[in-house]
């Protein structure tokens, strides 16, 4: 066992998730702590590049397997490359998307086989599962309003509103199936707002592992 803390942040588009992800890692850091910011797909330079391809709004062509198996190679990337070392030297990774997107995105979003990406994932992650999920909810309309106004979309945004409703559902029902590990956060109310719940939501597994032992705010 590692003494590492694996967190992911998962939602829709627009849910706050990387604004929410950086102030989470600095407050992590403000007690102290070792922390690694970092996130999927994209981490590192083999893993921009796959990102550059999965998100460009010119890949209209792109399969839905294709798509999932560059994710899984993004992932086994980043596993190898970043999460086990850094689990290993003890650190508390903050991660914005991991393996729930896959299930959400390319699972109830896209409708491939759900077996077959378990498997693709299995062979990606080698087992690596987050110690805590905070799954910011947002409707996805309104996720989608949000992420309108940051300017230009990627290829991921400018799908219709009904994937992005088949990918929140599945959402649901990831947290549904494992609720002790996926926390929701209502990432409609204010930015400062969610990111104290978010908190609250930490703190009893910082104080558990013994990673913080003084009061807390």
């Amino acid at each position: 066992m590692s003494d590492g803390l694996f967190i992911t942040l998962e939602g829709v588009e627009g849910a706050g998730k990387t604004t929410q992800a950086k102030q989470l890692a600095e407050w992590l850091s403000g007690l102290g702590l070792p922390v690694l910011a970092t996130r999927e797909p994209g981490a590192g330079l083999i893993g921009a590049q796959i990102r550059q391809v999965l998100l460009n709004p010119a890949n209209t062509e792109l399969a839905p397997m294709t798509e999932a198996l560059l994710l899984a190679a993004d992932r086994a990337q980043h596993v190898a490359e970043t999460l086990r070392p850094a689990l290993a030297a003890g650190k508390i990774i903050v991660c914005d998307r991991y393996a729930d997107s896959f299930f959400a995105y390319q699972g109830y979003g896209r409708g491939l086989n759900m077996a077959e990406l378990i498997s693709l994932n299995e062979a990606a992650a080698g087992g690596l599962i987050p110690d805590i999920t905070l799954l910011l909810e947002l409707p996805p309309d309104e996720g989608l309003k949000r992420a309108a106004k940051r300017g230009a979309s990627d290829r991921m945004e400018q799908e219709q509103l009904d994937f992005h409703r088949r990918l929140s559902d599945g959402y649901q029902k990831l947290a549904e199936a494992f609720p002790q590990r996926i926390r929701q956060i209502n990432a409609a109310q204010e930015e400062t707002l969610v990111q104290a719940d978010m908190r609250k939501v930490l703190l009893p597994l910082l104080y558990e592992r013994g990673l913080v032992r003084d009061v807390v705010r």
